[in-house]
């Protein structure tokens, strides 16, 4: 049959359009394809063929207040393989063995896993020496990734409270865990491409995206004050062999943390050398004790808050002992202190003084001032592990509780929970949350990420109760049992503690925790310090003998360190056997040879300059030195 013209023309038409539709859709998904969904499609497939090799970041550094680097990095880089591009597995195995000083049959395995890329465990944070000798052998398919380790370069230096980080940088104990995502980077890496045999790519070039470093931990300690601290306890350690030693130092006027350590202590670096026990334990916001007479501080300031006492008028009669629902308690000065002030019973931590303040206190009275100190919880200190200590059950605190609760004994405290409340006692009242990261900071553009500022959790007592309180600690020290911390020219004040161990419900045997908490100066407090030693060795355990001069020591240097000026006004010492009076630096400018050695100064002198006449001199007149100290004079012509 034959088919008209008309539709020859109707088909060829009808073909035309579904011809030209076809190739529009064609184009159209060309288009859609090249242009919108090019890039992405050329990610994927650079994806597939990508190899990374990681750059880990660097941690965050750790600093001290004043920019001293306490945690840094040191550069380790670690090795990886592409197995797929290993040539000669047994070949490759053996050299990289030998560099690695790892047996070749683990490395063989290693190179030779069903994996895009593999981490060699033995070549994980290298030296650099280690590093340059593997790129020497230019074996293909293993590549040297960039690294770093933690370092401490002050070793033992503060190492319970700045912890350490794992292998994997991540931190594991201390400051380094506790603010681990802030401490922590993001990592980098080096992306080179390869074809699904595995071989690189050349003629596509390498992509390197940065590791973005941690965020740098700035705190308030003090390296000043903190290696006074250290070399204190070095000594005492080497001098007492004690089962360990406490020591904080703290800002009693916002609750920065100055310094902070504890014996037996370890090297960050090398955890592992030592039991698990020594390095996850700070003591001294970990432990619990009975505190002893330091506690006493609390029982007089809720005494003095409530006006239950005048301590220069009111006398007490201490015979040794006071008997309390039956139970004997005695005083530690074995016949008592017999009529005295109640300032005489805080200087002489008379015991039988402080059970007739609890009672004339009252349980109520006395429980509501010890929680109000913070007592019985955590201070919120920003360090793990804080205990809450223990305190009696209000329903089962009967008379001889409370009595022996007045003097430190039944109770259990932290050392960070002591150093607050006393503090609180001495700052004019406030009570404040300790803390010890000051500053998060950009590493690269110095912006303060995070700033934490002081936290004034309560008033505890009146402006005027803790005058007084100074007034009589200070007391303590120049007149009492704290005369070991008292230090010529600086007025410190400060309370003894002298706590039986307990274990099992029994006390130990010769076996204290002696304790000293100081503070200075006297009339304006800076600085909080509270050392205590567990079980001294070859002594007499007191804290006045052996706590109290630590802290001498301590506050002596500390105090200068800070730049705080030596005072000619403070109370007198009372002098006591083997001690000699000090001698009052006269004005020596103006003096002449001759009249110094007609004066007959018990010091020694140290003469530098020209000349027959005294200019100057140091230390200052006025200035309060014992016999037999040395004195620098300059001289010159006195004109």
């Amino acid at each position: 049959m034959r088919v008209s013209n008309v539709t020859v023309r109707k088909r060829l038409l009808v073909t035309l359009v579904v011809g030209i539709l076809i190739f529009l859709v064609i184009d159209v998904r060309l288009g859609y394809v090249q242009f919108v969904l090019g890039d992405m499609l050329t990610a994927r497939a650079k994806d597939s063929w990508s190899r990374n090799i990681p750059f880990e970041p660097e941690r965050g550094e750790i600093v001290d207040r004043n920019g001293v680097a306490l945690a840094t990095n040191i550069s380790a880089p670690t090795v990886w393989v592409v197995p797929r591009q290993i040539k000669d597995p047994a070949a490759t195995a053996e050299k990289l063995a030998s560099v690695l000083n790892m047996p070749k049959e683990k490395a063989y395995r290693d190179i030779t896993q069903k994996e895009r890329i593999v981490r060699i465990k033995e070549g994980r944070k290298i030296s650099h020496e280690k590093a340059k000798e593997i790129r020497a052998l230019g074996l293909e398919g293993i590549y040297i990734g960039e690294d770093s380790k933690r370092h401490y370069p002050f070793n033992s230096y503060l190492s319970h409270v700045l912890g350490f980080a794992g292998v994997d940088n991540q931190g594991l104990m201390g400051l380094e865990k506790y603010y681990d995502k802030e401490l922590n980077g993001e990592r980098g890496s080096v992306k080179f491409y390869a074809n699904a045999k595995g071989e690189r790519m050349n003629d596509m070039a390498d992509d390197y995206e940065h590791p973005v470093k941690g965020l740098d931990l700035k705190l308030t300690i003090d390296t000043k004050i903190q290696t006074i601290v250290e070399r204190e306890l070095d000594i005492a350690e080497a001098k007492y062999n004690p089962d360990g030693i406490i020591a904080i130092a703290m800002n009693p006027n916002n609750g920065e943390i100055l310094a902070m350590s504890s014996r037996p202590t370890f090297d960050p670096a090398n955890f592992r050398n030592v039991p698990q026990e020594v390095y996850n334990r700070n003591l001294p916001v970990w432990m619990t004790y009975e505190p002893g007479s330091t506690f006493k501080i609390i029982t007089l300031a809720a005494a003095l808050n409530e006006g239950k006492v005048d301590l220069e008028k009111e006398h007490f009669h201490d015979s040794g002992s006071v008997q309390v629902a039956g139970a004997r308690l005695k005083c530690w000065k074995r016949g008592g202190h017999g009529s005295q002030t109640f300032l005489e019973v805080v200087q002489n931590s008379c015991n039988p003084g402080f059970v007739e303040l609890g009672e004339r206190l009252g349980k109520e009275k006395l429980f509501k001032y010890i929680k109000d100190f913070g007592f019985g919880q955590k201070t919120g200190i920003d360090l793990q592990g804080e205990g809450t200590g223990i305190l009696f059950n209000m329903n089962r605190v009967g008379p001889v509780e409370q009595a022996t609760t007045a003097f430190g004994q039944g109770v259990s405290v932290t050392p960070i929970q002591q150093v607050a409340a006393v503090s609180a006692a001495v700052n004019g009242g406030i009570l404040y949350k300790p803390y010890i990261a000051k500053e998060l900071i950009d590493p690269v553009t110095k912006e303060v990420v995070m700033r934490n500022t002081p936290v004034e959790k309560r008033r505890v007592i009146t402006e005027e109760t803790s005058e007084e309180i100074r007034h009589a600690l200070e007391s303590v020290v120049a007149q009492g049992t704290g005369g070991r911390a008292f230090v010529d020219s600086y007025r410190i004040g400060g309370k003894t503690g002298t706590a039986q161990k307990a274990e099992g419900g029994r006390y130990l045997e010769n076996n204290f925790i002696v304790s000293f908490i100081g503070f200075a100066p006297a009339d304006d407090p800076q600085i909080v310090v509270y050392v205590a030693v567990d079980n001294p060795k070859g002594v007499t355990a007191f804290g006045g003998t052996v706590s109290a001069p630590i802290v001498g020591n301590i506050m002596k240097d500390g105090l200068s360190a800070m730049g705080i000026e030596p005072r000619k006004e403070q109370i007198d010492k009372k002098i006591k056997w083997p001690d000699t009076p000090p001698i009052v630096l006269p004005d020596f400018v103006g003096m002449t040879k001759m009249e110094l050695h007609e004066q007959m100064f018990n010091l020694k002198i140290d003469a530098s300059g020209e000349g027959n006449v005294v200019v100057r001199q140091s230390p200052a007149p006025g200035t309060k030195v014992k016999e037999g100290s040395k004195i620098r004079l300059y001289f010159g012509s006195g004109d």
